[in-house]
């Protein structure tokens, strides 16, 4: 789930931010004017004016809820009180007319306790009325804009709904535990060729196109990444973003690939791009993504290489005959990974994700819950093969629904999948592990202990991660300089992997070997890469998921 920032802003901040304080006994449900907060038998009430006290100088008054709490629960109380959501009130108005909305709502009504009829609209009034304050919606501003007098939180309820927030990456990270022992770091030395990870020699261009698929009505803004080095020996490699991005968000990867003498193609779908989400949130769009957008991704891959084609047999292209559009390689991050799956020869199969999507969408994923709105798709399968693609990356994928049971099994070409241990969007246990035991081989999984969702990817696209607020589904990423080794990394296994589609493919192999991913292994990132999980393994993963 990568994933949109749009959609972990809106969706986190007003999940978590919320429920996570209402968790630890400082509710969202907090009226105008006074809390009842209950323990079973008991109560106790808490005013506002007392939380803006504990927000502003981090002490809290004596009283039964305090003692009650640990020093973690109360740093993550001040810092949710502190917290402040620049949002309007369109923007908050259109997220909670949406199917997530709907489960926010449906949610925060078992929480709080109230005898009429009027809970969701009270919900709805508080949450819109208070992203009018002027510094932003708050949980304080919330409380302040709630049309109650009293409001009265069930504790229990409320620790029952946070503590299913994200189980998925819970049982990601009790799973690791689980194989620690197998993933200790041991240093290898190794004789290598050269650094994968340093640039090429040849000199990076960037040719810049728009391409028009009437046909559809998409229009496609592409960034070719060239070099005078781009021959047709080396396969075009097509990178497909996650939802809610750009075509830069892995500008130095395709930089790097580019000076080693790949013809890159970095384009964006424009009904999941950082455009179409934002127009979504603004209100100019009902729907922050249809579901034909599944179905519109691996079309727009199919679509780019047909026009790069006909270019490439246009004398005056720069690149004439130099594109080998019959030996491509797709390169897809969180939402794109399973784009790239899909043209590789996955088959969509969601007749188990209509019925599990019928579930609470606020306890999973976001990754999760971004598969869901494929539900509304008239069929139960589809296929996107496109021929052209001989190998396949995916890097931190959206896997868990879409592809079913044995949809993966139907990848035809050489796939890696990359997964981080401590990725929140798309948690690695049910995204990419599971998923990774039905691909045929030759296939190869890169696990990166310690990296998150966001870690992958260019420093210019992760600016708004600082001071960022760790919570149960966003917050807390691996991002900028303290990412440098898993980017070096990354640099290093895709040339490789691209280098296997041309004639100097042996002398990368050593790169895509375990004992290269322990040797590229730090401290603070042990990597792992193997080419088959052992059975007792997967045996314990279906275990922790339950399947």
């Amino acid at each position: 789930m990568g994933q949109s920032r749009k959609i972990i802003k809106f969706v986190v901040w007003i999940i978590v931010g919320f429920a996570t304080v209402q968790a630890w006994g400082i509710g969202i449900a907090q009226a105008a004017d006074s809390v009842l907060l209950r323990f079973g038998l008991f109560t106790e009430r808490v005013t506002l004016s007392e939380l803006q006290q504990i927000a502003q100088t981090g002490k809290f008054p004596y009283g039964i809820y305090a003692k009650a709490l640990s020093q973690q629960q109360r740093h993550q109380i001040v810092t949710a009180l502190r917290t402040k959501i620049p949002i309007n009130v369109v923007t908050v108005n259109n997220l909670l007319n949406t199917r997530i909305g709907t489960t926010i709502l449906n949610d925060l009504s078992t929480v709080i306790r109230r005898n009429d009829e009027a809970r969701f609209q009270a919900l709805r009034a508080g949450l819109v009325l208070g992203s009018t304050d002027k510094q932003g919606l708050s949980i304080l501003s919330f409380i302040g804009a709630y049309p109650s007098r009293q409001l009265e939180i069930d504790l229990p309820q409320a620790f029952k709904v946070v503590q299913n927030f994200n189980t998925a990456f819970w049982q990601t990270q009790k799973f690791m535990e689980a194989i620690e022992p197998r993933l200790l770091p041991s240093k290898v030395e190794l004789n290598l060729p050269f650094d994968a990870s340093k640039p090429g020699t040849a000199q990076v261009q960037i040719l810049k196109m728009e391409l028009d698929d009437q046909t559809r009505g998409r229009k496609i803004p592409v960034d070719l990444y060239w070099s005078e080095s781009v021959t047709s020996n080396k396969p075009v490699i097509i990178f497909s973003h996650g939802l809610g991005s750009v075509r830069t968000e892995l500008k130095y990867l395709a930089e790097h690939l580019a000076s080693h003498g790949y013809a890159v193609v970095a384009f964006e779908h424009p009904g999941s791009n950082e455009a179409n989400i934002n127009s979504a949130l603004v209100g100019n769009q009902s729907r922050l993504m249809k579901p034909q957008e599944f179905l519109e991704r691996p079309k727009d891959i199919s679509f780019v290489l047909d026009q790069l084609d006909l270019h490439n047999r246009n004398s005056s292209f720069p690149l004439a005959g130099k594109l080998a559009t019959n030996n491509a390689m797709i390169i897809g991050y969180s939402f794109g990974g399973s784009t790239a799956l899909a043209v590789a020869g996955a088959e969509y199969q969601l007749e188990r994700l209509k019925h599990r999507c019928q579930e609470n969408l606020a306890v999973v994923s976001l990754g999760e819950g971004i598969q869901c709105i494929a539900q509304e798709l008239p069929k139960n399968n589809y296929e996107f093969r496109d021929a052209r693609i001989k190998q396949a990356i995916a890097l931190s994928p959206t896997t868990s629904l879409l592809f079913g049971d044995t949809g993966l099994s139907k990848v035809q070409i050489p796939t890696l999948i990359l997964a981080a241990s401590a990725d929140k969007t798309t948690p690695a246990l049910t995204e990419q592990i599971i998923g990774f035991d039905q691909l045929p081989s030759p296939k190869y999984l890169a696990g990166i202990i310690g990296a998150t969702h966001l870690s992958v990817k260019d420093p210019s696209a992760t600016l708004d991660q600082e001071g960022k607020i760790d919570t149960p589904i966003s917050g807390g990423e691996v991002v900028g300089e303290q990412a440098t080794d898993i980017r070096n990394y990354l640099k290093s296994i895709t040339l490789a992997f691209a280098a296997q589609l041309t004639p100097e493919a042996r002398n990368y192999e050593v790169f895509l070997t375990p004992n290269y991913a322990q040797f590229a292994s730090t401290q603070a990132f042990p990597i792992r890469l193997i080419t088959q999980i052992p059975p007792d393994v997967i045996s314990l993963a279906k275990e922790f998921t339950n399947k």
